[in-house]
This record gives structure tokens, C-alpha cells and sequence, in this order.
């Protein structure tokens, strides 16, 4: 069981985690930052100059910003944030960019106005934008979290300076260690259902909204239409299987190719809120499963998502949404009665099966990334119910569900630490 003051933690890093976004979360954090640094500055920017590291890099090179017009990049998503920004807005900072607008927003960039750094740090979630306007400058630095000021600087006077750990990337937030797979299974099956309610219903809402866009509309490379299509062709099987994936896939797709269209976030990332979130809202409409049902379950996907997550880290060479896949396999077993050794090895399994898939950018491709990640979030689920899962000492697997969890973010943060390198070489190659 978990006790009050357990609870009440627990569902303030729920509040935490859990956040609208329009838009990748890397540029959409870059044009917050931008949008921060000329509300400082007090009148319009003549020049920015962006310092990034290479997970943002990443992250932000090659996905479409929402209400660009199609325009991709780290440089567009300054130049918006910095001209047309909410500050107020946090994630949805730049939904309110109209078309006119991005007319200015292209001028500014043909004038070479925006400069384009990677920042000397070993922070994997880094951003500085400098903006100047005549004989003024700001500068205002993110670390960790995508909304996480650390120091805005004017003129050279601090106006805020707040130390963060840099070796600790969740120092910013809420301690984390509270979390296990018993205590969210607990508190999902016994939550008083009020207290959870509003927020997985905008997941519910948001998240479900971008889905149906994605499979009726051009992004990407649209696989999640693609699996639709192969389905209504009689090339797939119409079961639960490829229902949820199409239906996850094509939230990715539309949100990767430009959709303006916010979505729910969890761990910082909008794929990983809707690949712990559009598998178990499929499941539970085509199922026919009550709203409380499909709350419970959306609680243990989002903050196992949540636990497995803060061991692998905000940015890694490991992809996230796999840490969602996870997740949801508990929670489809969650859903399906299982117990709480269930709902672990169904984690456990899936865990086993993709933890090798890498993070190689925010692009259509995560779309492709996130129906397999659906697809083996079932396989986990089914062999768990039936009572098979991965022996401990079996590669990364442990003996316990929380020791595998630590292996996995072992993996991520020292073993793949190299990889990151060598994918941020190649892409800036490409």
C-alpha cells in the first residue's frame, strides 16, 4: 500500500510530467527559450545567437516546426520563439504564429540574424540563446528540463541564477526515487479516481485528436495509415494488435510532420505521451471499457513511462519511446487483471526485447519506431499472461523488475554514451 504523503508526491510528479506541447519538445524548448530571452530584453531582437548540445542538436535538426509552413530546424524555431513567442505559454509558446507572421520570420532569417552553435558541455539537455537589440543583450540558459531556466543574464548583471546539479539531470524535479512498479500499481487500482481524472482525460482528449489527424491526413511517411490501409485490405489482421499501433503510429506521424495540434507529454517528450497513452485509449474504446478503467491504466503506462525514463535519462542515444512500450505492456496487463508480478513481467519482457533500439533524432521515422515499440508492448503483455517472462541474468535482465529498470538506464547513460557520439557525426554528415 501507499501511504498519503507517498500519494500526494506521486501525483505532483504526475502533474509534473504529464504536460500539453505543441510540437517537438526540442525546438518547441528552443523557441521558449528565445521567447524568454526578448521578453527580458524588452524589445525586438536584431540578432540571436543559439547554443545547443548535441542531444538538442539531434532532436531538433531534421523534425518540421508547427506553424512554419513547412520549414524544419533549430534556427526556425528560434527565430519564431524570438519574434512571435509566448513566454507565458511554456510548450505551446509559438501557437499562436500565423502565416503573416512567418513572413517577418522568414526575413529575419535570410538576413542571417540567427547563429547556430554546439554548446562545450556534457549536458545532454542544454540551451543558451543570447538575443541583442541595438546595445543590449540576454542571455538565458535551460538545463535538464525543457522549461527549466537556470540564468537569464542582462547587460551582464544576473537577473536570476538558480544552481542545479549538473551531474544530476533530474535534479530540477521532484525526487523520483519514491516511484516502483508496486506502489503505481497500488495506487492504481486503489486512487480515488477524481484525483486522476482531468489530466488523462486531456490525455484522452489531445492525444486521441492528433491520431485521428495523422491517419487522415499527409505526414511523414504515414505509417500509421499505411497499417490502416494494409488492415482494410485484408494484408494485416484487424485485431487489437495493429489497431493500436496504426492508431498510436499516426499521432507520431502527424505530430512529426508539422501537426499544430498539441499533445500530452510525458518524460518531456510528446512521442513517449502518446506512445504511453494511444495504445491503451484504442485498447479501451475498441474493447469497450469505461473511462475510470481506462484512467487506472493510462496511470500505471505514464508513470512506469515516468520511472523506467528517469533512470535512461531526458535525452539518450536510447530511444524513450521503448521505455513507453514497457509501459504500456504493464498496463495492458493491468487492464486485463493481471497482478502486480504480472504487470512487472510484462515489463520485463518488453524491456528485454527492445531496450537495443536507438535515438537517432526527432523525425518521421519515430512514427515507424513507435509501432514497433506497440507491437512488442503486446507481446510482452501476452506472454506475461501467460506466464512466461525473461530469466534474470539474461542479458540486461535482473531478478527483480526495479534491477532490471537500473540496468536499463546503465545501458542508456554509460553504455551508450559512445553511440550518442557517433550518431550525432553522422547526422551532422549527412
Amino acid at each position: 500500500m501507499v501511504n498519503q504523503k507517498e500519494e500526494k508526491l506521486i501525483l505532483k510528479i504526475m502533474e509534473e510530467e504529464i504536460v500539453p506541447a505543441e510540437g517537438c519538445t526540442e525546438p518547441i524548448a528552443i523557441a521558449y527559450a528565445a521567447a524568454q530571452a526578448v521578453q527580458f530584453l524588452g524589445k525586438s531582437p536584431e540578432k540571436l545567437v543559439i547554443k545547443v548540445s548535441g542531444n538538442i542538436l539531434k532532436n531538433a535538426k531534421s523534425v518540421v516546426v508547427p506553424n512554419s509552413g513547412g520549414k524544419v530546424g533549430i534556427k526556425v524555431a528560434g527565430a519564431m520563439g524570438a519574434l512571435f513567442g509566448n513566454a507565458a505559454a511554456d510548450l505551446m509558446v509559438i501557437s499562436n504564429v500565423t502565416t503573416e507572421n512567418m513572413k517577418e520570420v522568414t526575413s529575419f532569417l535570410s538576413a542571417e540574424s540567427v547563429s547556430l552553435q554546439v554548446a562545450e558541455n556534457n549536458m545532454s539537455l542544454y540551451i543558451l540563446i543570447e538575443a541583442k537589440a541595438e546595445n543590449e543583450s540576454v542571455s538565458v540558459e535551460i538545463k535538464h528540463t525543457h522549461t527549466n531556466i537556470t540564468k537569464v543574464i542582462k547587460n551582464g548583471e544576473v537577473i536570476i541564477d538558480r544552481p542545479c546539479n549538473d551531474d544530476d539531470f533530474n535534479s530540477s524535479l521532484i525526487d523520483r526515487s519514491i516511484l516502483s512498479i508496486d506502489k503505481i500499481y497500488s495506487l492504481a487500482k486503489n486512487l480515488d479516481i477524481e484525483k486522476i481524472a482531468p489530466i488523462f482525460e486531456k490525455v484522452f482528449q489531445y492525444n486521441s485528436k492528433i491520431a485521428g489527424e495523422g491517419l487522415t491526413a499527409k505526414y511523414g511517411v504515414n505509417i500509421g495509415a499505411a497499417i490502416q490501409k494494409n488492415i482494410e485490405k485484408g494484408l494485416y489482421g484487424d485485431d487489437q494488435r495493429n489497431r493500436s499501433a496504426s492508431f498510436t503510429a499516426a499521432g507520431s506521424d502527424a505530430r512529426m510532420g508539422g501537426s499544430a495540434m498539441p499533445v500530452m507529454t510525458t518524460s518531456g517528450s510528446g512521442n513517449q505521451g502518446m506512445a504511453a497513452s494511444l495504445p491503451i485509449i484504442k485498447y479501451c474504446v475498441d474493447q469497450g471499457l469505461g473511462k475510470e478503467a481506462m484512467y487506472r491504466a493510462l496511470f500505471v503506462s505514464h508513470l512506469s513511462t515516468v520511472h523506467i525514463k528517469t533512470n535512461v535519462g531526458r535525452l539518450s542515444a536510447y530511444c524513450g519511446v521503448m521505455t513507453a512500450s514497457a509501459a504500456v505492456s504493464g498496463a495492458l496487463t493491468f487492464l486485463e487483471g493481471g497482478t502486480v508480478e504480472n504487470v512487472k513481467h510484462a515489463i520485463t519482457n518488453t524491456l528485454g526485447n527492445v531496450s537495443g533500439v536507438i535515438c537517432d533524432g526527432a523525425k518521421a521515422s519515430c512514427a515507424t519506431k513507435i509501432a514497433s515499440g506497440v507491437y512488442a508492448a503486446f507481446d510482452g503483455a501476452m506472454l506475461a499472461q501467460m506466464g512466461s517472462v525473461l530469466q534474470g541474468e539474461d542479458g540486461i535482465i535482473s531478478n527483480s523488475v526495479e534491477n532490471t529498470i537500473k540496468n536499463v538506464g546503465t545501458l542508456a547513460q554509460v553504455g551508450m554514451k559512445s553511440t550518442d557520439k557517433t550518431i550525432l557525426d553522422i547526422m551532422m554528415e549527412n
